[in-house]
């Protein structure tokens, strides 16, 4: 009996034991909390403020652009070829400097081009002669009408051949086109050259187009006028502007894109055609967007928010959002242009907290 009693006041001890140590924990955790009730019992104006990084929306223009890939392309491009048979006797340009409208440029062997036009000029001056004296006597009535009308059909054919003549004494003296620059030839003094070989070019480079091709999703978007940034990797950094004058009707079918041509000023002559460009289409610019940073943004499960500060009080604001450009990101609705904006620090907020704007210098130094 006396082991039962011993083994009873063993157990009681135990559970006296936990029940005291249930107490004092319970009280150990309720404390701080009931503690915190009363001092925030004033409705948290006690809390210290949340240091937090805040600046109002900016007010700028935002383009939406579409990127691609094009190349340039003279504005006028021309390879001089002979239209008739002949050999170089002179050549009077440059490689690779300016020519003019009309200047000549290449001279092939025009003797016997000359003789032909002189034959057919001593042939014209006597057809003309006898039309006169064929008009003469069918006006007497010594003539006949028929011997008129023949006289009259041999000048005309010997105008003509006269015409021909000059026109093939002209082609064998070749002319630059347009102003442009001369190309590389092909040809020296005395080589004898054929009709369609190639002899060089000529480029018109102070202006220049870009092709260029864009999805055909973005139709409804394209239109003439529109302007564009063109980058290419031998000025690396620089940004030449251009402008849409042409929209190609047709889609191309196999890589379902639509060309889109472009011109854009070189009036240093520094680019050249054949360059790879990348290009930036404008289809849309917002001259009066407002715009905060995006890590101003706070994800609310399926929608955008941002904490304005009212009274140094955090209000969770939610917005939509337009496009982005360079860390900035478009407000279309839920701010205006006064609110201040939570930028940084948004984790440290909690309800009811106060907060406090620190300059970003200072944020960055702690």
């Amino acid at each position: 009996m006396s082991a039962k009693k011993t083994v009873f006041a063993v157990v009681s001890v135990l559970l006296v034991a936990a029940g005291a140590s249930a107490y004092f924990v319970n009280g150990f955790i309720t404390q701080p909390k009931d503690a915190q009730t009363v001092s925030g019992g004033n409705g948290g104006s006690n809390m210290q403020a949340v240091a937090v990084e805040a600046e109002a929306p900016t007010i700028g223009s935002i383009n939406r652009t579409i990127e691609a890939v094009g190349t340039l392309i003279s504005d006028e491009s021309v390879v001089l070829s002979p239209e008739l048979a002949g050999r170089v006797s002179e050549i009077s340009f440059n490689e690779g400097e300016a020519v003019t409208i009309g200047q000549s440029l290449i001279k092939l062997d025009a003797t016997v081009n000359a003789a032909e036009l002189a034959e057919a000029e001593a042939a014209l001056a006597l057809s003309v002669a006898n039309h006169s004296r064929a008009e003469r006597l069918f006006k007497s009535g010594s003539g006949t009408e028929r011997a008129r009308d023949e006289a009259l059909s041999a000048m005309n054919a010997d105008k003509a051949r006269v015409d021909l003549a000059k026109a093939r004494l002209n082609k064998m003296d070749i002319k630059a086109p347009f102003n442009g620059v001369a190309g590389l030839r092909n040809v020296s003094v005395g080589d004898y050259v054929t009709p369609g070989q190639s002899l060089t070019n000529i480029e018109k480079i102070d202006v220049l187009k870009v092709d260029f091709r864009i999805p055909e999703v973005y139709l409804g978007s394209l239109r003439q006028g529109q302007k564009i940034n063109v980058r290419v990797d031998a000025f690396a950094g620089r940004v030449f502007d251009g402008e849409v004058f042409a929209v190609n009707p047709r889609i191309d079918e196999s890589g379902r894109s639509i060309i889109l041509r472009a011109r854009l000023d070189n009036d240093e002559l520094i680019l050249r055609p054949g360059l790879f460009a990348r290009v930036n289409l404008i289809v849309e610019n917002r001259d009066n967007a407002l715009m905060i940073p995006e890590q101003a943004l706070w994800p609310q499960g399926n929608q955008q928010a941002v904490y304005t500060i009212v009274d140094n009080k955090p209000v969770l604001v939610t917005v939509q959002t337009g496009l982005r450009r360079n860390g900035m990101v478009e407000i279309t609705e839920g701010l205006s242009a006064d609110d201040i904006v939570v930028t940084a620090g948004q984790m440290k907020i909690r309800p009811n907290s106060s907060v406090t704007i620190i300059p970003t210098n200072a944020a960055a130094g702690e």
